[in-house]
């Protein structure tokens, strides 16, 4: 049995002008992972996550009965599903169909959801509608699979589709906060606290200038761009090319 995992989310390019210079500033979601030797695993990543499933009917008629790739996709709707390989371009193509209506009824297509869960998470704000703007990018697909690092799903190989927004924060105030929180909580910090906390982890954001970031990636070859980067002392996952826009690198196909 030839299965694939497929996994698709939402990605957000979270930016906003610095209040002082008008710099256009990335912000990203920063997680830190107590390992087990005692060590602490610290990056930063895209704002963003998992899409629901919200009505499966449809898609059930491309691959039959639903399979999650866990049972925590299950018990969340998450669309992480194994399918057939042979599946894989019709479920794209679904996928893409729905993931460009941000009201679709059968899978979540919008960011809002994970947007304030994860401010949530970060900086402890309750994200509000007005503070921030919305706008689609585009798509990124990742045809060629790849063995997942999902923990709860390791050991599948991976396709993956995003739907890319353009989230400009519009709150002045927000901004300030960001900027704050970004320059207080160093990374070191950031590990303490995972090493307290009794799940290992703890979460807070990282602001850079965009094209900083843009230009650590471009600084590498396409064929060695996909990979994680340091940036003003902070890791940068790979992930994080996903909602650069205009860095290409093999791996991706942009839509």
């Amino acid at each position: 049995m030839n299965q694939l995992r497929v996994s698709v989310a939402t990605y957000n390019q979270v930016v906003f002008p610095h209040p002082e210079n008008g710099i256009l500033i990335l912000a990203l979601e920063r997680k830190a992972t107590a390992l087990k030797d005692g060590s602490v695993y610290v990056r930063a990543q895209p704002f963003g996550g998992g899409v629901k499933i919200l009505d499966s009917k449809s898609l059930q008629e491309i691959i039959g009965d639903i399979q999650f790739d866990s049972d925590r996709s299950k018990q969340e709707q998450d669309f992480r599903i194994l399918i057939q390989s042979s599946q894989w371009e019709a479920v794209k193509q679904y996928c893409l169909a729905h993931l460009a209506n941000p009201n679709d009824p059968e899978i979540e297509s919008a960011p809002d959801r994970e947007l304030v869960e994860e401010f949530e998470e970060t900086i402890g704000v309750e994200l509000q509608r007005s503070q921030y703007m919305a706008d689609p990018m585009g798509f990124v697909i990742e045809d060629t699979p790849v063995w997942t690092e999902n923990w709860y799903a390791r050991g599948f190989l991976t396709v993956r589709v995003y739907r890319i927004y353009k989230v400009m924060i519009l709150d002045a105030e927000l901004c300030k906060l960001v900027l704050d929180i970004s320059q207080r909580v160093s990374d070191d910090e950031l590990g303490r606290r995972a090493l307290e906390n009794g799940n290992g982890r703890a979460n807070s954001i990282v602001a850079l200038p965009l094209e900083r970031v843009r230009d650590g990636f471009h600084a590498l070859p396409p064929e060695k761009r996909f990979t994680k980067i340091e940036v003003d002392h902070h890791r940068l996952d790979e992930s994080v090319l996903a909602v650069l826009g205009n860095v290409d690198v093999p791996q991706y196909q942009r839509k």
